[in-house]
């Protein structure tokens, strides 16, 4: 949800305010370009989109899309 964006983001931006040593340079850009993604208008269509597809189909509870979005890209610990 939009919520879930906007909690993301401010996640995000802690974490890249911690981020100031030479070699955690790379990593905070690749934070900021998700960021920039989670803001972009194609991205908030497309939440939209997945959160209409999820209610119709009778899934009350889904996996956070940005969160999972984000893992994806940074490379997060699978399960």
């Amino acid at each position: 949800s939009l919520l879930d964006t906007d909690r993301a983001l401010v996640l995000l931006e802690e974490y890249c305010k911690k981020l100031r040593k030479p070699e955690e340079q790379q990593l905070k850009k690749a934070i900021r370009k998700v960021m920039g993604i989670f803001k972009s208008s194609l991205f908030q269509a497309l939440l939209g989109s997945f959160k209409k597809k999820a209610t119709r189909h009778g899934a009350t509870s889904y996996t956070s899309l940005p969160a999972a979005l984000a893992c994806d890209i940074l490379g997060c610990p699978k399960d």
